[in-house]
């Protein structure tokens, strides 16, 4: 059973070594999701309030969501990560991470939402426009209304 809740400062290790995964190395992630956690870190044009979310399995840290509201773009907020270790993906971690976080966004009547993603990274950019994101410009993506992704978290059940 796949466990979701806000993260905390005993979750910075597991998220680093999840991180380190794609880019950088545990040692670089530790203190920059510290300061992201603490709002000590801020991705341009980045307001204060922020949250993580994890999903925990059998006592492990298998994934994390991170965002924060911004001006950014135009947009209200920012998906700022989101990582699920390989073995995990494609068993509905991520979107339901991503549906955590709309939820979030929803509740801070932040509607525009913005996620900076790798035009080479077509897995990420057809994950994201599979859950209603659209193109903003090269690099970003947009939803326009975050509710979409409650929406079809609730169509799916």
């Amino acid at each position: 059973m796949v466990i979701y809740r806000k993260a905390d400062r005993s979750d910075i290790l597991s998220m680093a070594r999840i991180r380190a995964l794609h880019s950088g190395t545990e040692e670089d992630w530790q203190p920059r999701l510290g300061r992201y956690m603490a709002c000590e870190h801020h991705p341009q044009q980045a307001l204060m309030p922020r949250v993580v979310y994890v999903s925990v399995e059998s006592g492990s840290v298998v994934g994390l969501v991170a965002g924060h509201l911004t001006r950014r773009y135009g947009c209200n907020g920012e998906l700022q990560w989101i990582d699920v270790i390989p073995k995990c993906r494609g068993t509905g971690i991520a979107f339901k991470l991503l549906s955590r976080l709309a939820q979030w966004f929803a509740e801070q009547e932040a509607s525009r939402i913005c996620v900076n993603v790798d035009p080479a990274n077509t897995h990420a950019r057809r994950f994201y426009m599979r859950h209603g994101a659209e193109g903003l410009n090269e690099h970003w993506l947009v939803w326009n209304d975050i509710k979409t992704v409650l929406r079809q978290k609730f169509a799916d059940g």
